[in-house]
């Protein structure tokens, strides 16, 4: 795993659609609008937040993390409207041992079934297998969760099975859990088709 790729410089990404990159205290009303939504976290193991001192503190702990080399927490930014925060994604628990990450993502209600979670699963797809060299991403789903399913499957995810009351997750109690994964391997095969 290169994780100079990962923290030596916060990492921007861009497409022609999307830029991916690090969250700032100006982007706290978008990012309270996210975080105060229960719906956005119908399906996470994330509580709502309900006050915007308690989001604009969460903003600094992004960067805590990073500098910490524990996650990596990407705004997701429209290319056309560079400044408009509608969604997060992040890289986090990244086992050198294995060489693998997880990754998880939630998007702006007003933002859903845009293409924008798809995309974004994308670009951090191809910069974690092509830039860091992890053989393995996976990302963990409560299975009534199928718009989130349905990106990862678009992405060449493959559910690997359900963890039974396997998670303890804040605001949800003990959850099943599907895992989804793509080794390096499944990743090259794609890029070849």
């Amino acid at each position: 795993m290169n994780s100079n790729a990962l923290f030596h410089e916060f990492p921007v990404l861009k497409s022609d659609h999307l830029i991916l990159r690090e969250i700032e205290d100006c982007h706290l009303e978008e990012l309270y609008e996210i975080y105060s939504n229960d719906n956005v976290f119908e399906y996470c193991g994330i509580i709502p937040k309900h006050k915007k001192d308690t989001v604009l503190t969460m903003i600094g702990h992004f960067k805590r993390d990073y500098l910490k080399k524990s996650r990596v927490k990407w705004g997701m930014f429209p290319a056309q409207q560079s400044e408009r925060l509608v969604g997060i994604i992040e890289a986090f628990e990244f086992n050198q041992r294995v060489n693998m990450a997880t990754i998880g993502y939630f998007l702006a209600e007003a933002h859903w079934g845009k293409g924008f979670a798809s995309e974004a699963v994308q670009m951090v797809v191809r910069f974690l297998m092509e830039e860091v060299n992890v053989n393995r991403i996976q990302a963990e789903v409560m299975p009534k969760n199928e718009p989130s399913k349905q990106v990862l499957r678009k992405n060449g995810f493959t559910l690997e099975g359900t963890l039974r009351q396997a998670a303890l997750w804040s605001g949800k109690g003990i959850v099943d859990l599907e895992i989804y994964g793509l080794l390096q391997e499944d990743y090259q095969n794609r890029q070849t088709r």
